[in-house]
């Protein structure tokens, strides 16, 4: 009997699983649920060439509206799943829809932390960034001449302030810890990052504390601290994280932490369900990450249809990101976790990296400008090659001439 695999999402990890899928069993039946009422579509360009108009919809879609019915999958637009029943292996859908499933995959990715409703985060102008509603309803607000503070110095926040400053928009970043980006980077890359900005007019203020929203008519008017100081805003933008999407697992009992808890073949405790993407918990060395990136959805996404499709695959892979900020595309590539030193290695012209070590051997590298040395890296943490603090802090160190050593 043909196999059926529904899938539950459809942003980058979900669509992984169907195309992989439908590689490795061109008879399988195929369902995709989506959530939302748009074709699937790229999501990290949404708070860069998209949000200043230098990207049209077309141009982001994941796969053209054609392949779903040519590849015979069956998507469905604007339906949430709502139930799950392990026992009887059907998903109840808003649509009033069951479907019964051999395997199911939940790539249900993760939702925008909001500002309490109850500090102004409910007020008119207050965005989010994270879909493609949140996307063109930004693009309406990036008018030469009005404020934007945005709320949190991560990457979507300074994306997103990246975005409005070259429309001519004044922007202010507000950030609760002493420094940008201290979540994920060293202090050498928020310094560059911070840099950047206020070079081109963004104002970046750290180590300051947020009471609430303030509003006019219910519009949001401005951002008022904690010392009672308020920053003017015609607009808001609150970039403070993501929240996995597992209401709908935890409901069916399967095991939770920081996510849903996956093997290294991305099974989850039910081995008839896996999951993909930025709601998956996965193992890492002695314990579980859970990453945000295309790269760990679409090849979390391969895996688990390799593994429904009979295979035995690991998910073993070098993660890797990127920012676009006005001028600069940065590229990193490895994980930071748990670094003591940093080696900035400076390129030619603006090209730089800052190289993350951890008891002398390198973990991670930051590159600004530089793909060179991101694709040496992604190159040398593939191949398990290892790389000494000493040996790259040698005069003239070349990561591609070590590599080709």
């Amino acid at each position: 009997m043909t196999r059926h695999t529904v899938i539950v999402g459809a942003s980058h990890g979900g669509i992984a699983v169907a195309a992989k899928l439908r590689a490795l069993d061109p008879l399988a039946a195929i369902t995709i649920v989506s959530a939302e009422d748009a074709h699937p579509y790229q999501r990290p360009v949404l708070s860069k060439a998209y949000l200043s108009g230098k990207a049209a919809l077309e141009t982001i879609a994941l796969r053209p509206p054609s392949w779903f019915a040519d590849n015979s999958i069956n998507l469905l637009l604007s339906i949430t799943a709502t139930a799950i029943d392990r026992v009887a292996k059907t998903v109840s859908l808003s649509s009033g829809q069951i479907l019964s499933y051999d395997t199911l995959v939940l790539a249900t990715g993760a939702s925008p932390r909001c500002f309490p409703a109850e500090k102004g985060g409910s007020l008119k102008g207050v965005h989010t960034m994270r879909d493609l509603s949140d996307a063109d309803r930004l693009k309406k607000e990036m008018v030469e001449g009005k404020r934007l503070v945005v709320i949190g110095g991560g990457y979507i926040g300074l994306e997103a302030a990246s975005e409005a400053a070259k429309t001519g928009v004044e922007v202010t970043v507000l950030e609760a810890a002493d420094r940008i980006v201290k979540r994920v980077a060293a202090r050498e890359t928020s310094d560059h990052l911070r840099a950047l900005h206020q070079d081109h007019g963004v104002t970046i203020r750290e180590g300051v504390q947020i009471d609430r929203i303030v509003g006019d008519n219910g519009l949001a008017s401005g951002v008022e601290l904690e010392v009672g100081e308020t920053v003017p805003a015609d607009f808001v933008v609150v970039g403070i994280g993501i929240s996995p999407n597992i209401s709908v697992a935890q409901e069916a009992g399967l095991s939770i932490g920081n996510g849903i808890v996956v093997d290294s073949r991305m099974r989850t405790s039910d081995p008839c369900v896996y999951a993909v993407g930025d709601c998956a918990s996965f193992p890492y060395e002695s314990g579980h990450i859970r990453l945000e990136s295309v790269q760990n959805a679409n090849d979390q996404g391969a895996v688990a249809a390799a593994n429904i499709a009979g295979q035995e695959l690991v998910y073993r892979s070098t993660p890797w990101f990127w920012s676009d900020q006005f001028d600069m595309k940065l590229q990193i590539a490895g994980l930071n976790t748990g670094y003591d030193d940093v080696l900035i290695h400076s390129g030619t012209g603006p090209a730089r990296a800052h190289l993350y070590f951890r008891d002398g051997v390198f973990l991670a590298a930051d590159c600004f400008n530089d793909p060179v040395t991101f694709a040496m890296s992604r190159k040398l943490l593939d191949g398990g090659k290892v790389l000494t603090r000493e040996q790259a802090g040698q005069p003239g160190f070349s990561i591609k001439a070590f590599l080709a050593s």
